[in-house]
């Protein structure tokens, strides 16, 4: 059994949570300040989109922007030295647009419930919009924060349109535990498909458990 796609899925699926974490906040709290409900919409269905797309899709826009032909996949060559297709940086930006969305609606969900008065109060008592942010808006919404950081780690773990896409299927660098489980089916090895298989269910198992652990203790605090 090759044990790289594990490790490589493994490293994707943590780099490309902890970008959705810090990036879906972001974007919640951005969303959230918007006053204008006509360029509220827009800008939401602009973020929600790869959640509403196939995958392929997602990954067909993905390598149109990071080719190494198109400007952005061009202008990190000529910089950086290295292509963005086909690396595994691919499978870490596949990952992260395509949980994108989970994580940003959980989190922009519960910023909505939080009452305004609140916010109102904290900006008369001084507080800036970054320390509402982080002193209020995350804190108080800690469950919907946790669920979305769920969401977004397991989608990132199980990605595989986009992944196939942009970062391709090379042994060894971009074979994530989905594309690893297509190719042990395509090859008729159906056991180490079945391993591969196993342990998705086991690292999504244990990633909800310890995250619904934390927020048992979340609410216990809270209360």
């Amino acid at each position: 059994m090759d044990y790289s796609p594990i490790w490589i899925s493994l490293k994707t699926a943590s780099v490309s949570t902890l970008l959705t974490f810090i990036f879906g906040i972001l974007a919640a709290w951005l969303c959230v300040g918007i006053k204008s409900k006509r360029k509220k919409a827009v800008i939401d269905g602009i973020l929600t989109m790869p959640l509403v797309l196939p995958p392929t899709v997602a990954g067909f826009f993905l390598l149109y922007i990071f080719g190494a032909k198109r400007p952005v996949g061009e202008f990190v060559e000529t910089v950086f030295g290295f292509k963005i297709a086909f690396s595994w940086v691919a499978t870490v930006i596949s990952a992260t647009v395509v949980s994108f969305p989970l994580m940003y609606r959980s989190v922009k969900s519960g910023f909505e419930q939080i009452e305004q008065s609140m916010i109102d109060e904290a900006k008369m008592m001084g507080l800036s919009d970054f320390g509402i942010l982080v002193y209020i808006l995350v804190p108080c919404s800690i469950r919907s924060v946790i669920s979305g950081t769920i969401l977004s780690m397991t989608r990132g773990l199980g990605e595989y349109g986009a992944t196939a896409m942009l970062a391709g299927n090379i042994a060894g660098k971009t074979r994530t535990l989905p594309l690893a489980v297509y190719s042990a089916v395509a090859a008729g090895h159906m056991a180490e498909g079945w391993l591969y298989v196993a342990v998705i269910l086991a690292v999504a198992f244990i990633a909800v458990f310890i995250m619904n652990c934390f927020g048992e203790k979340a609410d216990s605090v809270k209360l």
